[in-house]
């Protein structure tokens, strides 16, 4: 789908009148449109032009994840290995790139460490997580955790995600491997596992997210998405499992908590006869699901939520969400045809 075009649809778009599934039939819509998708509080304007750059000069693959910095910009992780990081800002500008050696480059994590900015870079194919200063240098590894007895080489370790809580410690989550969570603490240094993979409260179907939730400073925890099982999983830091929260129909990327809510990117739609049917979630501080702009309006019966799906053509397998400090959403891109993020614009 180019950047520049929606497939058609009707005037009730606009209007967030329309709710047929997305793949039953196709809609166009021209990009001087403006085109206010979500629901309730969480509505968007589409801006299909931010961040275009020459592809001939700064070219993407797969646009994996984003988030902004100590400084107001934005980073994109991509896994083309001419520019593996894209630094904006807040405008679509390019202010600079680097990164050459990260062919799996996946996960993206902002650590602040007194007052200055790092980067945790995950990847699947070197099997390592990689920290690195905002500009690129690298500060320390993480290889594959050959201690705990669960991998028996390191191609079985193919982490998606890291988070790290106030202390400095690193939670990664080994979504494309053994599907295990595994706990360092910031020098790292192994200090404990969980998960693994299975059906069980503890255990994972594609482990892809996590995030340390410390809305509750009294009782934080990690959420972690278990993308093939439509639910998002929380543990104590301990790893003890502590709920399920299901989304159906929804494969969720990493959870990004902004405020008292989380983000989610969502691949695809379940029952999608495509796979590019993919949308964005927004669950309160409550658990309850309250927008999901390009798909349906959340739906409960009782306190079930009703199954998701797309009903705009505007996204293509979306894999990340970064909020900037205006509440405005950016959206990172998996194998959408080498395409650059697409910006909404909070209204």
């Amino acid at each position: 789908m180019s950047r520049r075009k929606f497939l058609k649809q009707s005037s009730y778009l606009a209007m967030g009148l329309l709710t047929y599934p997305a793949y039953s039939r196709a809609f166009s819509l021209s990009a001087s449109n403006d085109v206010i998708i979500g629901h309730n509080s969480h509505r968007y304007k589409v801006d299909l032009n931010w961040g275009n750059l020459d592809p001939l000069q700064t070219p993407v693959q797969d646009c994996h994840e984003m988030a902004q910095d100590s400084k107001g910009r934005i980073v994109l992780l991509t896994n083309h290995t001419k520019n593996n990081v894209i630094v904006y800002d807040k405008s679509g500008k390019l202010l600079e790139t680097w990164g050459t050696e990260y062919p799996g480059a996946h996960g993206l994590t902002l650590v602040k460490e007194n007052g200055t900015d790092f980067l945790l870079i995950s990847d699947y194919e070197r099997h390592q997580i990689i920290k690195t200063t905002i500009d690129g240098k690298v500060v320390m590894t993480i290889d594959y955790p050959e201690e705990t007895g669960k991998y028996k080489t390191k191609e079985e370790f193919k982490p998606t995600e890291t988070t790290v809580t106030e202390n400095g410690d690193i939670y990664v989550a080994d979504g494309y491997g053994n599907q295990h969570i595994l706990h360092y603490n910031h020098k790292g240094e192994l200090l404990n596992y969980f998960g693994g993979r299975g059906t069980d409260n503890g255990q994972f179907l594609n482990a892809h997210g996590i995030c340390y939730d410390n809305r509750d400073s009294n009782n934080p925890s990690l959420l972690v998405s278990a993308r093939e099982m439509n639910v998002l999983k929380r543990f104590s830091l301990n790893g003890e499992f502590l709920e399920s929260i299901a989304v159906p129909g929804a494969l969720i990327c990493r959870p990004v908590i902004h405020k008292n809510d989380i983000y989610f990117a969502v691949l695809r739609s379940k029952s999608a006869a495509q796979s590019d049917s993919g949308f964005i979630l927004i669950m309160n501080e409550n658990n309850e699901v309250v927008s999901c702009p390009g798909a349906t309006g959340p739906s409960y019966e009782g306190n079930e939520l009703q199954e998701l799906y797309q009903t705009i053509r505007l996204f293509r397998h979306p894999h990340d969400v970064c909020i900037d400090n205006d509440e405005n959403m950016y959206v990172a891109q998996w194998n959408s045809g080498q395409t650059y993020p697409i910006k909404l614009v909070r209204v």
